[in-house]
């Protein structure tokens, strides 16, 4: 990818996130909010709203950092198993694994509280329904074998980006769980998806400067072959 490309991949991945997590704050945090608009204080109000698209830029980097490593290990995953088929098999146990760890361990449930059950399992089901959507677009855009690959990296990183508001056991992490989950998601799903675009377009720009610098030797050389017969001319 250009640098030019990759620039335009980055911020476009950096808006994304400060929106999500502005909207989504928003709507979960609203009577933080709404106390703000009922004082007349609409400075604080502002202050907060940015404060939350600053939170989404951050968790936009983390995205990104997150889906480069993971450019890496899948990589790494193809060359120690030799074949594509084996390391999907693989790919299919970590997801399953982490599932497990994901309800058993990270959400701890309990039997008496039926709202964080419910909210964690709606949680749930938003990971897997956004990484199942995703993947299966993936699969049509690009190539059928990359379903597994994307499945395990919307659900296996993604769930490695947000363990750490998970393991937070103060505060009103409940609420900052929910918010932090779904920018990590737009911003994956938008990497996943829209990275053979910037791709294409790289290839596309380096063949057009290719193209423009030898355009240019050409020029070069056919004013010089020119010079030359016309000092030839001239004797």
């Amino acid at each position: 990818m250009t640098i030019r490309n990759w620039v335009k991949f980055f911020f476009n991945a950096l808006l994304i996130g400060g929106a999500v997590t502005a909207v989504v704050g928003l709507i979960v945090r609203w009577e933080f909010f709404s106390q703000f608009l009922s004082d007349g204080e609409y400075f604080q109000f502002i202050s907060a709203f940015v404060w939350m698209i600053f939170l989404g830029f951050t968790m936009s980097v983390v995205a990104q950092m997150g889906f480069f490593a993971y450019l890496t290990v899948h990589q790494f995953g193809v060359n120690m198993f030799k074949t594509l088929t084996l390391w999907n098999w693989v790919q299919m146990l970590i997801i399953a694994v982490v599932l497990f760890d994901l309800v058993f361990f990270r959400f701890k449930l309990t039997e008496g509280d039926t709202g964080r059950t419910i909210l964690y399992l709606t949680l749930l089901f938003s990971l897997l329904a956004v990484s199942a959507v995703t993947a299966y677009f993936k699969a049509q855009w690009t190539k059928k074998h990359a379903l597994i690959s994307a499945l395990f990296f919307m659900i296996v990183i993604t769930t490695l980006e947000w363990l750490p508001a998970l393991m937070v056991r103060s505060g009103n992490i409940d609420t900052w769980v929910t918010i932090l989950l779904f920018p990590l998601l737009a911003v994956n799903a938008y990497q996943i998806l829209m990275l053979p675009k910037y791709n294409r377009q790289s290839d596309e720009d380096k063949a057009k400067l290719d193209a423009r610098r030898k355009a240019r030797r050409d020029a070069a050389q056919n004013s010089t072959k020119a010079k030359g017969k016309a000092v030839k001319k001239a004797r």
